[in-house]
């Protein structure tokens, strides 16, 4: 199977939604770390001069400024990398944002392997799993820029009130929707139907397990695919309803296995209907300085392993 890559950058499609967005809402609002090269914004520093803030390298501060802005009725979105706008600035987003119940979007940019040649300081397999235990924070995680474009234009447009955190790569993603495509934050997508086992995944990995999927019905497996973009709330209703449908799950996700999404899904199968379930992931271990391809390999995030494990979970069946 052979997945298109989409003709548009992950942050153009962040700048252009956001830029469309504020030209409708004079509350939005754009805060950077000294990287609006690296995030895509410079057409909108460029046009919204007064409503755009260059923090510089300091991360903590920024979240700080998003709070106060918060505080006034504006709708801040914070970027930076996403180890730096995570493991750094925790408290003020915790403290300052959540704990505060304040009304912040922050997006942590390069997530995992995707950080490729800026290497382990840069490489975040922890982000998720820091703020799943922030209490009433939303974790997002698009797979493309088709979903990037509308989960964007949610958060600026739709009255959505809270600490929302996105994860995505910068630039080159798989094309796995077309335009117009909806998203319902909180709930998964099924894009493919199977009844022998269920692949959840988000972000690059999406495109990972659908070409495991393909390459598992020629070996007379059916594997369902769900993209689960949303890992908080997890959707687990339709976790669920997989397990009573499939019965085996595998977990796919660009960041550690522990504490991330196939903890999430773990969770929520063990209070509904627990089935077999394989982790793919990172292993717990730190990044390192490579292409996106050989890392993928490094850390066994590749079609080839998501399906090995999925013949195990099934051979796990009863």
């Amino acid at each position: 199977m052979t997945i298109e890559q989409s003709p548009k950058l992950m942050r153009d499609a962040y700048c252009e939604t956001l830029t469309a967005a504020a030209e409708r809402d004079g509350r939005v609002i754009v805060l950077d770390a000294d990287l609006i090269g690296s995030s895509g914004m410079k057409p909108f520093f460029k046009k919204f001069p007064e409503r755009a803030i260059q923090c510089g390298i300091a991360e903590a501060n920024m979240l700080g400024v998003a709070a106060g802005l918060s505080l006034t009725g504006k709708i801040p979105f914070a970027h930076s990398f996403a180890p730096f706008v995570t493991r750094r600035a925790c408290d003020q987003l915790f403290v300052s944002g959540a704990y505060a119940k304040l009304n912040i979007r922050v997006l942590g940019s390069d997530p995992g392997i995707t950080a490729a040649y800026n290497g382990g300081t840069h490489m975040p397999f922890e982000d998720m799993a820091i703020l799943r235990a922030v209490p009433g924070i939303t974790l997002l995680e698009p797979c493309d820029p088709v979903a990037v474009s509308e989960l964007t234009r949610q958060l600026a447009e739709d009255n959505l009130y809270g600490i929302y955190y996105i994860r995505m790569a910068r630039k080159n993603a798989a094309a796995i929707y077309k335009n117009g495509e909806k998203f319902t934050i909180g709930k998964g997508k099924i894009l493919q139907e199977g009844t022998d086992v269920t692949l959840f995944a988000s972000g690059i990995m999406v495109a990972e397990a659908l070409i495991a999927a393909d390459a598992l019905a020629g070996e007379g497996v059916s594997a369902r695919v769900v993209d689960l973009f949303t890992w908080k709330p997890i959707d687990a209703d339709l976790i669920r309803e997989s397990a009573e449908r499939t019965g085996a799950f595998v977990t796919c996700e660009n960041h550690n296995i522990y504490g991330g999404l196939g903890s999430a899904v773990a969770e929520a199968s063990a209070q509904s209907r627990p089935v077999p379930i394989e982790f793919v992931g990172v292993n717990d271990r730190f990044g390192q300085v490579g292409t996106e391809s050989y890392l993928r390999s490094e850390y066994e995030l590749t079609a080839e392993h998501i399906a090995t494990a999925a013949k195990r979970a099934v051979s796990r069946k009863m």
